[in-house]
């Protein structure tokens, strides 16, 4: 496996971890009613809850873009060390988010998605050169 598919794998795995770490920060304190209705109306949820909700859809956006650097790096094999280093920094900018989402890490949960980013952005730009 390419370093740029384990990076990919491990991405998925820690949108599973976001994913119940989201659900956990509201347990107890959402309405279940809310929770598990239309959601057509905003139910009030604990701060650390809407936080990990927000940094789990920014994953989910992310990931779309790392997934097709990933795939079109794999597909016409062209891993490098470059493309190696962009992966891995990658998935430590995506494990560093969580908690400078959760809090409230300023200015570094910024700087560390522009980490994420731009590796992603490089990994990309590398598949065409």
């Amino acid at each position: 496996m390419t370093p740029e598919l384990l990076t990919l794998t491990l991405a998925a795995l820690l949108w599973g971890v976001q994913f119940f770490l989201y659900l956990a920060s509201g347990h107890g304190s959402v309405d279940l009613n809310a929770a598990m209705g239309p959601r057509d109306v905003p139910f009030d949820r604990p701060t650390i809850c809407a936080r990990m909700h927000r940094a789990l859809s920014n994953h989910t956006e992310g990931l779309v873009l790392y997934a097709i650097a990933a795939g079109v790096i794999t597909l016409t094999d062209q891993s490098t060390a470059v493309t190696a280093t962009c992966a891995w920094v990658y998935l430590a900018a995506r494990v560093l988010y969580v908690p400078a989402y959760a809090f409230g890490w300023t200015p570094g949960r910024t700087l560390i998605w522009m980490a994420g980013f731009f590796a992603t952005m490089a990994m990309l730009v590398a598949a065409m050169i």
